[in-house]
């Protein structure tokens, strides 16, 4: 049989349509084949701006003679990640579990009902470094099935059932002070930071530490954000050019970035550096913000509205080949005197192979006229390499968390374009995606068969409560809470939270990890927007699920407050309040100041007397209303008032 993969949705799968391997969806038609030929599965886990990945596909999977034996020996299942992240966790748990590590590509070998049996990530064509080649490893595994069939079976049952055994314990309130004083032991006094090399982006523990700032006034809670957004904004994982921030940085001063641009980061790191200026009016916090949320909209938007998920690390086969520059190339661009300057601004020094750079901004230009005079030439210079690849399908979960902050930036900066943008992708997911219950993905306008997980039925409902109090649609407080009432109904059992629906496919164990990490958990997205719900609908069935969701993070936040920073930052919001503003009539001042002021996290509904909005119920003054569970203080019609409202001086 050929590959299949041609029909596929998904770009990453699509990158592998014209591999010799006869390669296979996950479906179960590809269980039903295994079963027929009575062969094991190898299953390949990875996505499109995954370097390693690349480099074991043109190793081994472009290779014939390697395509022949895994035709002859195995049924080969290729997935998205980001497409099946269901299908990720649970052979990524497998993985770590027997082998003390992860990472993509993951390669797993399943029983034909789907129990792994072998795992672990890259496999190089070659054996080096102590490392068996592919080729000994599907040898070895081959060897086993035919002759060791009953161990290999005992072995696959055995871990699907350590997997169900795993249990989340349960936790109680969150000592937020103590997450903090754990935070500052971890942080990085020097370079910023949290822990040692390599760093990445630590979005979500930033979100906490300014929300726990205007909560208690914690000067140092405030100062490690403020080192830690400003060196990754001056080092090389800014992209100083046009925008936007790489997955992580290799070393531990923010310097030598893994190029990859996804999506989620850039959502979460705009979010933030919005937030730090409405804290700190740090002008290089609304320069970063508005050029990661004009990044979006230049390089991710896609055609449909919505926005693509990566843009990959390589190009012609070489990592950071379009980001990073030699002297020379900038003298061959700018000219002596110009490309002089720069090098010493951008300590161009030979980071890399060939005297190659990433372009850093330690800081201020003392000339920013000719600064961006430069910035344009080599932009337009870097606009004539190979673009990197991108990855253009739309998840809603991602795409929820844009909507959310490029709504916040747009109020905040007074830019329509961004609150523009944010409805457009929006009503992509509520049109495409949505269809009595949520799809996790689409391209060019069309709908994958992926069901969506917790994380995207609570990163949406969420993006469409914050349009709400932007725009004053109803239609978003509709949809939300139509999501968030399935997402009760479906992925909620006995007070536990699971990350696929009840409803969805069956799979060998149903995950549950509460755990924040590259993104937030669907559990702790969950909370964050069942308690803006609640704030909007006074609904104590909305505020108990709140409740019960943190509860799944309350150890992790105990013991690692690093991987429960989303938790934590919704913890920080119900501890203060939360904060309710209804704004009645359109007022585009009353808006910006509300979302401006007020603290992250609060719910806002502006709208015409009369809005379908619990909150704005028997309110007619065109006014802006603060409120606690309802009670809300007398009304204020000047932006001053609500302001002082707001931010009540001592």
């Amino acid at each position: 049989m050929a590959n299949e993969l041609g029909r596929s949705t998904s770009p990453y799968l699509r990158q592998h349509a014209e591999n010799p391997v006869e390669w296979r969806e996950w479906s179960d038609r590809a269980f039903a084949e295994a079963r027929e030929r009575d062969v094991p599965i190898f299953l390949s886990v990875g996505y499109s701006a995954c370097h390693w990945c690349h480099v074991m596909a043109h190793e081994s999977f472009e290779d014939a003679e390697t395509a022949a034996y895994l035709s002859e020996h195995f049924v080969s299942v290729k997935v998205d990640r980001e497409e099946r992240p269901d299908v990720d966790a649970i052979y990524m748990a497998a993985t770590v579990a027997m082998t003390g590590q992860g990472g993509w590509p993951m390669s797993a070998f399943l029983t034909p009902a789907g129990e792994p049996f072998f795992c672990g990530t890259y496999f190089p064509k070659d054996a080096r470094g102590g490392m068996a080649s592919f080729r000994q490893v599907l040898e070895a595994i081959t060897d086993a099935w035919t002759n060791r069939r009953e161990q290999i079976d005992g072995i696959g049952k055995n871990v699907v059932e350590q997997l169900g055994a795993r249990q989340q314990p349960a936790g109680g309130e969150v000592d937020l002070d103590r997450a903090v004083q754990l935070l500052k032991t971890d942080f990085d006094p020097v370079d910023a930071g949290f822990g040692q090399a390599p760093k990445f982006p630590p979005s979500m523990v930033l979100d906490f530490l300014l929300r726990h700032h205007r909560r208690t006034g914690d000067e140092d809670a405030l100062a490690m954000v403020a080192h830690t957004c400003d060196r990754m904004a001056r080092g090389g994982m800014y992209d100083q050019l046009a925008g936007g921030f790489a997955r992580y940085s290799v070393d531990g001063r923010w310097v030598v970035p893994h190029f990859e641009k996804m999506l989620y980061d850039n959502a979460l790191l705009l979010d933030v550096y919005t937030q730090w200026w409405t804290v700190s009016a740090d002008p290089l916090a609304r320069r970063i913000a508005e050029e990661t949320a004009d990044f979006l909209l230049a390089e991710l938007r896609t055609p449909e509205g919505g926005f693509a998920s990566a843009l990959d690390a390589d190009t012609d086969g070489e990592e950071g080949k379009y980001y990073a520059w030699t002297a020379d190339q900038l003298y061959e661009v700018l000219g002596a005197q110009d490309a002089e300057w720069v090098v010493e601004l951008c300590d161009v020094t030979g980071t890399f192979e060939h005297g190659a750079s990433v372009l850093q901004l330690r800081q201020d230009p003392d000339d920013f006229e000719r600064w961006s005079r430069v910035r344009e030439s080599l932009r337009q210079a870097r606009s004539l390499r190979t673009y990197p690849g991108r990855d253009d399908k739309v998840v809603a979960a991602w795409n929820g968390l844009a909507i959310t902050a490029l709504t916040r930036a747009g109020v905040v900066f007074d830019r329509p374009q961004y609150v523009e943008a944010a409805t457009q992708a929006a009503g992509l997911i509520r049109d495409v995606h949505l269809d009595g219950r949520l799809y996790r993905t689409s391209r060019d306008g069309v709908r994958g068969s992926a069901d969506g997980v917790l994380e995207d039925y609570a990163a949406f409902a969420q993006a469409c409560l914050t349009l709400l109090g932007a725009t004053g649609d109803v239609t978003w407080f509709e949809t939300a809470k139509s999501l968030l009432d399935r997402v009760l109904e479906q992925f909620v059992a006995d007070g536990s939270y699971f990350d696929t629906a009840a409803d969805a496919e069956e799979l060998v164990w149903r995950p549950q990890d509460p755990t924040d990490n590259a993104t937030p958990s669907g559990v702790s997205l969950a909370a964050e927007a069942f308690t803006t719900l609640a704030s909007l609908t006074g609904s104590v069935r909305y505020e108990t699920a709140a409740a019960e969701a943190l509860k799944a993070s309350a150890a992790i936040a105990e013991r690692a407050p690093r991987f429960a920073g989303r938790a934590l930052a919704v913890a920080e919001t119900i501890a203060g309040g939360p904060l309710e503003i209804a704004i009645v009539g359109v007022q585009p001042e009353l808006i910006r100041i509300a979302f401006t002021d007020a603290p992250w996290g609060t719910a806002i509904v502006a709208g015409e007397p009369g809005l379908a909005v619990p909150l704005m119920e028997g309110r007619d003054q065109r006014a802006a209303y603060v409120c606690q569970k309802f009670t809300c203080r007398l009304p204020v019609t000047l932006p001053e008032h609500l302001r002082r409202e707001l931010r009540p001086v001592d």
